[in-house]
């Protein structure tokens, strides 16, 4: 039996947290809002290092979710296309990079403060408590770059407790988007097959897939960005989304207009990712395409049991963050924001 870490704000793997335990936040002026009107982008600032997160504000609204039945390329799990409001939120402008991640993953905040005698601050002492990952047993890079470049093969826990890190590290609350708030945000008020219109010829301008990756992912934000800012949301490498994946999800919420819908996710496997990555081919990276994961993203891992933060064979797969205007109290965080119930059981066990 493989161990079980309960993902969240509130029991991550042995730290021990409460979601009313928030540190003051770093102070930044043009991250505060009281309102959609008030929201800004910013940039999010990893304290005791260099590296800033940037976050584009993503207004509130309605729209059509999943595709239409005459949609080139289309999978039945895109239907029926249904109403869904989103409230706003800020998300990041590029996908989480190697040089953001390992802030996390190999403690670097931590070494930076002894190095340079820097005080912990209260915001550190929460951080730290947070459980980081184990070693990995080889370059999860795959060579392909780090730096600049998305950092990938993580496993959805190991994204969310990334988060957690985050939430702890600057006082604000950051998550992973659920699926609606990736395809609104990805679509950014538009209803054709990718966010630049219906005509697979221009990808190339916005996205890094299998016609010009040359088998790779590229440093984030090469490509034109969608209409609202964002860039790679289409290819380079797809997305963990907080969803578990249910191929009829969306016939559970056709007929009315679903409210900042979530599948809470009960079993480890299948997870929802969006995006599409540089080795697929241009339906895979249109709006409203869905992908599930699966334990053969677990192949080439020799650990007994395996790992809970990689996924050996999932090299086109990172992840993005979100920052709702309305931050979750510390209740609604417990049953749905941060809910996943069990998170790392393996059905097979």
């Amino acid at each position: 039996m493989r161990p079980v870490c309960v993902v969240g704000f509130i029991l991550l793997c042995g730290s021990q947290l409460s979601a009313d335990q928030k540190p003051v936040p770093l102070p930044l002026p043009e991250a505060e809002a009281e309102t959609e009107d008030d929201m800004r982008p910013y940039a999010e600032r990893l304290e005791h290092t260099d590296v800033v997160i940037e976050m584009v504000p993503i207004p509130g609204g309605e729209f059509f979710m999943g595709s239409p039945e005459d949609e080139a390329g289309r999978n039945p799990d895109e239907g029926p296309v249904h109403r869904v409001r989103i409230d706003p939120f800020w998300m990041g402008r590029f996908e989480i990079t190697w040089e953001q991640y390992e802030i996390w993953g190999e403690r670097l905040d931590i070494t930076r403060r002894r190095i340079f005698g820097r005080k912990s601050t209260p915001r550190d002492a929460v951080a730290d408590a947070v459980t980081r990952p184990t070693p990995p047993y080889t370059d999860m890079s795959f060579g392909m770059g780090r730096q600049k470049h998305p950092a990938i093969c993580m496993t959805q826990h190991a994204a969310r407790t990334y988060c957690e890190w985050l939430s702890a590290k600057t006082g604000r609350y950051y998550r992973l988007p659920t699926e609606a708030e990736w395809e609104y945000a990805c679509r950014a008020g538009t209803t054709t097959a990718w966010s630049f219109g219906d005509d697979p010829s221009q990808l190339g301008q916005y996205a890094w897939y299998i016609e010009n990756s040359d088998f790779g992912h590229h440093p984030v934000g090469q490509k034109k960005p969608n209409p609202w800012g964002l860039y790679d949301m289409h290819g380079n490498v797809a997305e963990w989304v907080l969803d578990q994946y249910l191929p009829d999800a969306y016939a559970q919420l056709a007929g009315t207009t679903a409210d900042n819908p979530l599948m809470i996710p009960r079993t480890l496997y299948p997870r929802v990712v969006r995006g599409g990555h540089y080795e697929d081919f241009p339906e895979a990276l249109r709006s409203a395409a869905r992908r599930a994961s699966g334990p053969e993203w677990k192949e080439q891992d020799p650990q007994i049991p395996q790992s809970i933060w990689y996924h050996t064979d999932a090299l086109g797969v990172g992840f993005r963050v979100v920052r709702p205007l309305k931050e979750p109290s510390p209740e609604q965080r417990r049953a749905k924001w941060d809910k996943s119930d069990p998170p790392q059981v393996d059905p097979e066990d």
